[in-house]
Order: C-alpha cells, then sequence, then structure tokens
C-alpha cells in the first residue's frame, strides 16, 4: 500500500449521488456529482424512483472522476459507500429491481392489518408503546407490499435497503453494513444485529431471516469491486469495498463527533441533533437508538422531519422574484435569501415559527401541524424566511433538551453540516439560539468524508476510528454566540415557543378529527 494514499467514497442522496477523492488527512481531492429526479409519484403521498436511476447516477459520477480530475486510480486504497436511510428495494436472486424503490418520504400506509397476538397488544399497552407500534405496522413498506403487490413479494429474494442494494451492484454480495440499519425492518438496534427470532418484528412484517443480507459492523469488508462493477463505473477492480455507515451517521463522525457532549447538527431535508454514544440511549420513548458509524456505538437522534426542506418550501411558494434576481447576478438564490435574512432583526420582530410541516411519531407528536403567529402589517416575506431558520433553530434546541435528558450529559460543542450549513444566517442564529459556538467542518461533504474515515480505518491507514476521526476531520469557521442576541432567543425560546405545541395540541387534534388530516 505504499503509493495507496486516497480514498473514494460513494454518497447516495435523493437527489443526487457523488462521487468523491479523499486522501488519508480527510482532505477533500476531487468531486462529481450527477443530479436527477428525487422521486415520481403515481399517487398523492407516494415517492418512488427506478433503482436503476441511483446505479446509472453512481456510474456516471465515477466515471466523471477520471475523466475531469487527474486521478492515478492505483493510488485508490479503498471504496466505502453512504447513502440515504430507509430506502428499500425488492430484488430476486439475480439482483433486478422487481419495483421500483420505496423512498424514505413516501407516506403511503397499510390498515387493517391482522390483529398482534394478545401477548404483544398487553406487553405494547403496558409499555406505552402502542401508538409506536401502530406506526411502524401502518408505515412499514413490506406490510404495503404483501397487502397490494403480492406477486412481487412472493417473487422477492432479498428485501435491501438502498445501501445494500448499491453494495450487491458494487460487489455482487448481499451485504450491508450495519451502520446503515435505519427503516422498518426486524433490526435490533440494540444489540446492533438482526432481531431475535421471538421478536414480534418478523411476524409483523412477515420477513424470514434468508430475505435479508448479512451485515457487518463499519470498517469491516463488504466484498471487493466486481468485474461488471468495475467496467461500468472504472473503478478497479478488486478494490475492498468498506461498511460504513447511513448518511446521517456518516456526518456525525465526518463533522469529528466523537463524544456525547459534542453533537452534530445535520441541516439536510431532515434536520438532526445528533450525539455518538458508547451505551444505547435511547432519544425518546419508543424511539431507538441508531447504529453509529463507528464500529458498537450509537446515535442518539432527535429529528425534525422537513427540516430544512422548508427552505426549498419557501422558495417554489414564495421566491419566484429571488429566483430571478439571482439569475441575473448569476449567483444563487439561497444567497439571495442570505441578503434577505440580514434585513430582519433577531426574533423576526415577533414573528415565530413551528417547524412542523410533517410531524414525527414522538416529537412532538403524529397530530402536529406546523405554524407561524405573530403577524402584523410590517412583515413582509424576509420576515418568514428568517422565522423559519429560527423555527428550525428553536426545534433543534428541544431536541438537544430530550437528548441531554435522556443522557444525562450537557452538549458543550455544535458542529453543523449539510445544506443549510452554508448559510451564514442560519449558522449565526444555531449560536445564538443554542448559546453555544457553532462550528462548521473543514469540508462540506461531511457525509462521504465520515464513510472515507470507515475506510481508512478498514483499510488499516488507522489503528481505530478514535485515531482516523483525529486524523482526518478539522474544524473550519467558527460562529460565536452573541450574548444579548442569546438572551433574546432564550426569553422567546422560553416564554413563547415551549408553550406553542401545547397550548396548539388540542387544536391539532380536533382539526384531524374534523379533516382526516394528518392521518396516523
Amino acid at each position: 500500500m505504499a503509493n495507496q494514499d486516497l480514498i473514494l467514497s460513494i454518497d447516495s442522496g435523493t437527489q443526487s449521488v457523488k462521487a468523491l477523492i479523499f486522501d488519508i488527512n480527510g482532505q477533500l481531492i476531487a468531486k462529481e456529482r450527477v443530479v436527477f429526479k428525487p422521486y415520481f409519484s403515481v399517487h398523492p403521498g407516494w415517492s418512488e424512483q427506478d433503482p436503476e436511476v441511483f446505479w446509472q447516477a453512481l456510474c456516471e459520477a465515477c466515471q466523471k472522476l477520471w475523466q475531469r480530475n487527474q486521478i492515478a486510480k492505483e493510488r485508490i486504497a479503498g471504496v466505502a459507500l453512504t447513502t440515504q436511510r430507509g430506502t428499500a428495494i425488492n430484488v430476486d436472486k439475480n439482483g433486478k429491481a422487481l419495483r421500483p424503490a420505496m423512498i424514505w418520504s413516501d407516506q403511503r400506509k397499510t390498515y387493517n392489518l391482522k390483529s398482534m397476538s394478545i401477548f404483544w397488544k398487553m406487553f405494547f399497552k403496558l409499555t406505552g408503546a402502542g401508538d409506536t407500534i401502530h406506526h411502524f405496522r401502518t408505515e412499514a413498506e413490506p406490510n404495503w407490499i404483501q397487502a397490494y403487490q403480492p406477486r412481487v413479494w412472493e417473487q422477492t429474494h432479498k428485501y435491501l435497503l438502498l445501501s445494500g442494494y448499491l453494495t450487491y451492484r458494487l460487489s455482487g454480495e448481499f451485504a450491508d453494513s450495519i451502520g446503515c440499519q435505519v427503516g422498518y425492518i426486524p433490526f435490533d438496534y440494540k444489540k446492533l444485529r438482526w432481531a431475535p427470532d421471538w421478536d414480534w418484528k418478523w411476524k409483523e412484517l412477515m420477513l424470514t431471516r434468508d430475505k435479508l443480507p448479512e451485515l457487518l459492523a463499519p470498517g469491516k469488508t463488504l466484498g471487493r469491486i466486481s468485474v461488471n462493477a468495475s467496467k461500468e463505473t472504472g473503478i478497479p477492480a478488486g478494490l475492498r469495498l468498506i461498511a460504513a455507515g447511513s448518511d446521517k451517521a456518516c456526518e456525525v463522525i465526518g463533522s469529528g463527533c466523537t463524544a456525547p457532549s459534542v453533537a452534530c447538527l445535520s441541516c439536510g431535508a431532515t434536520a438532526t441533533i445528533n450525539v455518538n454514544h458508547a451505551e444505547y440511549v435511547s432519544p425518546l420513548p419508543g424511539v431507538p437508538a441508531y447504529p453509529s458509524a463507528i464500529a458498537d456505538f450509537y446515535n442518539t437522534e432527535v429529528q425534525v422531519y422537513r427540516g430544512y426542506w422548508m427552505l426549498d418550501w419557501f422558495k417554489e411558494e414564495f421566491g419566484l422574484r429571488d429566483q430571478q434576481a439571482a439569475e441575473k447576478r448569476g449567483i444563487e438564490t439561497e444567497e439571495i435569501f442570505d441578503e434577505l435574512a440580514d434585513t430582519v432583526p433577531p426574533g423576526s420582530m415577533g414573528l415565530m415559527l413551528q417547524p412542523y410541516w410533517t410531524p414525527g411519531l414522538r416529537f412532538p407528536g403524529p397530530e402536529a401541524k406546523g405554524c407561524i403567529i405573530g403577524f402584523s402589517d410590517i412583515h413582509t416575506r424576509a420576515h418568514v424566511y428568517r422565522s423559519i431558520l429560527e423555527g428550525i433553530a428553536y426545534a433543534l434546541r428541544e431536541g438537544k433538551e430530550c437528548i441531554e435528558k435522556r443522557t444525562g450529559i450537557p452538549i458543550k460543542g455544535l458542529r453543523v453540516s449539510g445544506g443549510g450549513s452554508k448559510s451564514r444566517n442560519a449558522m449565526q442564529i444555531t449560536a445564538d439560539v443554542f448559546g453555544i459556538p457553532a462550528a462548521r467542518p473543514h469540508v462540506y461533504e461531511t457525509a462521504g468524508l465520515g464513510a472515507a474515515i470507515a475506510a481508512a480505518f478498514g483499510i488499516g491507514v488507522y489503528d481505530d476510528f478514535n485515531a482516523a476521526i483525529a486524523g482526518m476531520t478539522h474544524i473550519g469557521e467558527i460562529f460565536e454566540t452573541n450574548q444579548k442576541t442569546y438572551e433574546l432567543y432564550d426569553a422567546l425560546y422560553r416564554k413563547v415557543y415551549k408553550k406553542m405545541y401545547p397550548q396548539l395540541k388540542p387544536f391539532y387534534e380536533h382539526i384531524r378529527k374534523i379533516t382526516g388530516h394528518p392521518k396516523y
């Protein structure tokens, strides 16, 4: 491995696939991105994608790496893969997809399921997990496929997450990383393995162990790049494909977060606050801790569904003139939005937003809706935009307090990654709402870097994960807290934001009962 000092990291997201080359110090050497439509929808609420779209985008991104960059392939020591979470694909014995992938954002539900056994019904009633289990059963993709596409289920040889599907396409192995197992699957989140045979999930999902891939810990070898994959991607055949983790898990270690006192804020379509922990600590009752991209560790995570997706929503619904202005100036629309936010003082002159455009099961609750209060005739779309940034920050601070309560460990540091971290205002608002300095990692591609870290450990560049993280992550720009602004935000958070949901919850429940939306 004398001259093998580079790692190929593949990051397959909802809207694009990125092929990234990192050196063993964590510096990004080359990057290519292939964009595609995030999903198609043949019915309201459905989100599907042709699995071939992911594979072809992966192939194209890798081929562009070799064509556009002077990368000596013999320098590549290993390959790692990270993907979006919860996207499921049914394949036959040859690994061919039997139906479109069901994307994580798919909202279809399966009702009229067979009743659970008396034992499990009583157990979940006593533990207060009844709503969580009902949600699991109705949301689970296997249940919908079996109910409405039984022939597809009969032909299914393996039921894979996107990470397992792309692992097969790259290596020919039906294998996946433990660090990628987030979804409606029979997984034991505490033991980090497939659930024991007696577990209720097997019966409720009608799954058998032979339909699932082999699981390996982050840092282990999933397989080697096959000859066929090499022809399509240009990746040298025989290179080791190292198990990494899901995109969120990889963002955590790619941001340099190894201790539960340092949180990773992921400013993506789903905004999350996440800490690494050596012990299993669930963030909320009935919600599991997820597998970390560090072997035998866990991520205690609180999600704000449709978090920074709200910025795209604002852009589509209210940002036409801003898009036109950005096009004339040759800049991104988000830069115009940052300029808009600069014109509005902290607190958005009393405009307060609760960012539950899509509610979570437990945070805050399935009946929740988004709201904005405090409007007056002085408010403009600039105030609305800034209130979105502030509302997401408030929700993430609430998540921070949930995690601290569960772990008993104060969070003293913040690392911020994802699309929202590109905004100056989002970063400063985060530092001011939390009262903690917010730091950007040295590279924006933290999910890809996290996968590269797992690979660097797996191929022996570093002796352990901590050494790999220390050697490959670095702090970028730090946004310090403005004490006066923090005091304003703190008062608004405690006296207004924290009281909004409890006060509005009865109205949300009435709305759901009267209109039937949202269902759960």
